[in-house]
């Protein structure tokens, strides 16, 4: 996959991952792979809209709440915390520079920072993929 820029945020467990589309394609991009996958988008959060609502104005930005419970749920009950960081989350944000980025909590951070068993890490794993998947102009559904 060819991202100009991915890496994570200095210690912070934070991936950001440029996106090669738009800020529109890359949101529609990334509901279709979780369409694709079964997964449920339980909430869309669009931050720039509350904010023009409230008289002020911010760069497009749209947080994605998604996951599936077959997943979280034994994450969440092996690591009762974890319910604070899932369902999982990307944040969806375009920059100064009309640069489209997709952030999110890497699994490892959400593994040590709830104590998540190194078996279920694999249930929020996915994430990776779909970001990067996203992102990238042209890939095939990984």
């Amino acid at each position: 996959m060819s991202t100009a820029t991915r890496g994570v945020e200095g210690g912070r467990g934070i991936e950001r991952v440029e996106s090669s589309r738009g800020f529109d394609q890359t949101i529609e991009q990334f509901e279709k792979l979780l369409a694709d996958r079964g997964m449920t988008l339980f909430a869309k959060i669009d931050f720039t809209s509350d904010a023009k609502k409230s008289g002020l104005e911010m760069p497009r930005t749209l947080l994605l709440v998604f996951g599936n419970p077959r997943g979280g749920t034994p994450v969440m009950v092996a690591a009762p915390s974890s319910a604070l960081d899932l369902p999982l989350k990307v944040l969806i944000a375009n920059d100064a520079d009309g640069k489209v980025w997709l952030s999110y909590n890497t699994p490892e951070y959400l593994a040590g920072r709830h104590d998540i068993p190194a078996e279920l890490v694999k249930n929020i794993a996915g994430i990776r993929v779909l970001v990067q998947t996203a992102a990238a102009h042209g890939a095939a559904n990984a």
